[in-house]
């Protein structure tokens, strides 16, 4: 499979994102000193840049002339990596319309591993997201990982580090990236909007994920993701009716109205105060957070329900949460007194 990052629209930058520089330099060290490990597992929450990072990883190995630790984007091989048709370098993920990566595939990127690289330089193999993987997948890349190829490098870039079977991360070097701090995700933004008024209300509707907000952006979805986020609001509050509010959310992935959902209630818990939190009441709305939560989990790793069915269903019971103890009211009038 050639072309890899051609295909699925991955960035050709040759320089890692800002809040990724020291992960980064702990990678040029590594290949400076020839200690990069053959296994490598970039581990954070998604729409981060984790695929980013391995993409930039990958051309900086692939690269013939390296510069300052970076691609020289000016060889034959930078050329070609920059244009997603390297033959030395494999993009495994989800094929079309499957939520997983599959036994075939891998053993695909097995067979691939041990032959001779093109280049003379090494080859490099990228799974995104790893966590995808079923079990009899999982199985067969440890294979891999047990005995690996000269001169081979995988990346596995991983949303739910828990998702990897064991056997996998302690084979591998982990870098942990956390999502970038509020400041440095804005600032960021600012470039591309040029408004730290819009940059903040993008970064918000995508809680707090930078490249999901710049996602936001260019597809123009700013103000009807905003339009969206408090018809969500409003139906927890009991406003509404619920097969309506969930109406609105019709084409979108579970995954994403559950994770609309959770910041939606986080914003809602923020409205009230110490005492009200610390009560029974307050208890049970951090439990139907928690529900949200798990229920997101499960998604991500392969449970496909209803949307619909999901929406209106944790609606209806956001609404007997939040009534009781009035609750809901307490949320509305603060809501209120901060607009």
């Amino acid at each position: 499979m050639t072309g890899e990052a051609q295909q699925y629209d991955l960035p050709a930058d040759r320089e890692p994102l800002p809040w990724h520089r020291d992960a980064w330099s702990q990678l040029h060290r590594q290949i400076s000193s020839g200690r990069l490990p053959h296994g490598l597992v970039f581990a954070g929450p998604q729409y981060t840049g984790k695929r980013h990072l391995a993409l930039c990883l990958a051309r900086r190995l692939l690269c013939s002339e390296p510069a300052g630790g970076l691609p020289c984007e000016r060889c034959h091989a930078c050329e070609l990596s920059a244009s997603g048709s390297h033959g030395d370098m494999r993009w495994l993920q989800p094929e079309e319309k499957s939520r997983v990566i599959k036994v075939d595939q891998i053993r695909e990127l097995v067979d691939f591993s041990h032959k001779t690289a093109s280049f003379g330089q090494c080859k490099v193999l990228v799974l995104a997201p790893a966590d995808s993987m079923n079990a009899s997948a999982a199985n067969a890349l440890l294979k891999l990982l047990e005995e690996p190829a000269a001169d081979t490098y995988l990346v596995l870039v991983c949303h739910r580090l828990h998702g990897l079977p064991a056997t996998i991360r302690s084979r591998c070097q982990i870098l942990r990236l956390p999502a970038p701090p509020v400041e440095e995700s804005l600032d960021w933004l600012n470039r591309l909007t040029g408004s730290q008024e819009e940059s903040a209300q993008l970064l918000s509707l995508a809680h707090g994920l930078p490249l999901l907000a710049e996602r936001f952006y260019r597809a123009g979805e700013g103000a009807q993701r905003g339009a969206l986020y408090a018809a969500l609001r409003s139906g927890f509050l009991g406003e509404g009716a619920i097969p309506e509010v969930a109406a609105r959310f019709s084409g979108m992935a579970a995954d994403e109205v559950l994770a609309h959902m959770a910041s939606a209630l986080e914003e809602l818990l923020r409205a009230l105060d110490r005492d009200r939190l610390a009560s029974r009441s307050g208890r049970e709305v951090f439990g139907l957070l928690d529900d949200i939560t798990r229920l997101r989990r499960a998604v991500l790793a392969g449970a496909n329900p209803n949307a619909q069915l999901l929406t209106e269903g944790l609606l209806a019971k956001s609404r007997r949460v939040l009534g009781d103890a009035r609750l809901g009211d307490t949320m509305r009038q603060k809501r209120g007194t901060q607009s």
